[in-house]
């Protein structure tokens, strides 16, 4: 069966419930989407190695992870894209002077600049997955797609002000993410959907979130989760109902897509 059309979903708050867990409606209704010869893949700000059960679950191969740094097709990587070796160290050089831990990761694994550190455990344990280990040599020698900055709002700026060749996007109280200097969901989908041959308009992605907002404005329809932050419900051509009350059922109903 010809493929005609795409459907992203982000994971947090889109695949996922408030309690991280995977909706029976949901799983039903990306089923009757591959039935239906849709193509299905995930485009999330995790690494890879954090939703390696999920996609298992739900038996999807493709996947646009890192915010848009590490994209893989049919289980085969076809565009990454790592920090700056160079002004990754100046920074974390400034957060280690402004005792502000950072988590490294790459595709496989994460560390932490600083053990045991409130915010980082506090950050790390809402998805569910385990405080990194420490390793502050971590960034050295190999490639760094995403890396964690822990610390509230308000001292931010001062990363903002001074690194202005990185992204910075919060996705937690205590925690940002920083990612290469234009950097998004949208443009590994942008990879994907060439590899594909798909046009923009057959092309739909499902979010909640402040790093989906490039996705669901580039995609021929973007949907906002009912428990998306506002700005996501602002741009978005359809809103669904809450993660909780098949939110992602409601939508592709709507969207006749099942």
């Amino acid at each position: 069966m010809k493929l005609k059309k795409i459907v992203f979903f982000d994971i947090d708050g889109t695949l996922l419930d408030h309690d991280k867990n995977l909706p029976a409606s949901t799983k039903k209704a990306i089923h009757l989407l591959k039935e239906k010869g849709v193509f299905v893949a995930i485009a999330t700000g995790r690494a890879p190695f954090m939703f390696t059960s999920l996609i298992k679950e739900l038996d999807i191969d493709s996947f646009v992870s890192f915010n848009g740094q590490f994209v893989v097709f049919e289980n085969e990587v076809i565009y990454k894209k790592p920090l700056d070796q160079q002004n990754l160290e100046t920074l974390s050089e400034d957060a280690k002077e402004n005792n502000h831990p950072l988590v490294y990761l790459t595709d496989k694994t994460m560390k932490a600049t600083i053990a045991n550190h409130p915010f980082v455990e506090t950050s790390i344990s809402s998805l569910l997955l385990p405080p990194p280990l420490q390793d502050e040599s971590f960034l050295f020698e190999r490639d760094i797609y995403q890396t964690l900055l822990f610390c509230e709002e308000r001292d931010e700026k001062y990363y903002l002000d001074k690194f202005d060749h990185f992204d910075f996007i919060r996705w937690h109280q205590y925690s940002t993410d920083i990612l290469p200097k234009g950097g998004s969901k949208a443009e590994g989908i942008k990879k994907m959907i060439s590899r594909l041959g798909f046009e923009l308009k057959d092309v739909f992605a499902f979010g909640d979130g402040l790093n989906d907002l490039e996705m669901l404005q580039a995609v021929g329809t973007g949907v906002a989760m009912g428990n998306g932050v506002k700005e996501a419900k602002e741009i978005a051509d359809l809103i669904t109902s809450d993660v909780s009350e098949d939110g992602i059922w409601n939508g592709l109903k709507k969207l006749e897509l099942i």
